[in-house]
């Protein structure tokens, strides 16, 4: 339903689609300066041109002073569309959690060196931390070892001493050029 307020003239005669409610006068209720009038919708749908409010099953009270108010049922075009909305916003949440269950996925050691093991690490890059990603290129030339080569030499320990940092069980070695971090086998001690 939707509440649209209009001047009293119109609400005399009102559009044959639309029911028009005058709100009653509580007698007895002296205590009360505003009248309120509650209104439930059984097909757990109202939207309210006040603002929009969806509600299921769940009964609203609305204040008002002396106005007329004229009810409509949404239509179907407008459920359908509050529908759709719903099920965008629920798609991007349901994606955006796929998308972290995979990346946390790829960081799980299996004893095999993998550049996405190195996701994570941010290093101190001009004094604003940065994704590893970004400022050097991962290779992995055989299965138990990563070869990081930074595009700017200079920070060649910077990369060093996050990697250290980030304690993911792995040693880097700096040869001046690139990088090279060795990843040893899993034990019974590593997996658990």
């Amino acid at each position: 339903m939707a509440l649209h307020a209009v001047s009293p003239a119109a609400a005399a005669s009102p559009p044959c689609a639309l029911s028009s409610a005058r709100l009653p006068q509580r007698p007895g209720c002296g205590c009360l300066s505003n009248r309120s009038s509650l209104l439930s919708s059984s097909t757990n749908f109202m939207k309210f041109q006040y603002g929009a409010v969806g509600f299921f099953g769940v009964p609203l009270v609305l204040q008002h002073s002396d106005k007329r108010a004229v009810l409509r049922h949404a239509t179907n075009e407008e459920i359908e569309e509050e529908k759709m909305i719903v099920e965008e916003q629920a798609k991007e949440k349901m994606e955006k959690a796929i998308e972290t269950v995979q990346s946390n996925f790829n960081t799980v050691r299996t004893g095999r060196a993998n550049p996405s093991m190195l996701d994570r690490i941010e290093v101190e890059y001009y004094g604003t931390p940065v994704n590893l990603k970004t400022i050097a290129q991962i290779n992995t030339p055989d299965a138990t070892s990563l070869l990081i080569q930074p595009y700017d030499k200079s920070c060649l320990k910077l990369i060093e001493k996050a990697i250290v940092a980030a304690n993911i069980g792995v040693t880097p070695s700096n040869d001046g050029e690139v990088i090279r971090v060795t990843v040893p086998p899993l034990t019974s001690d590593r997996r658990k």
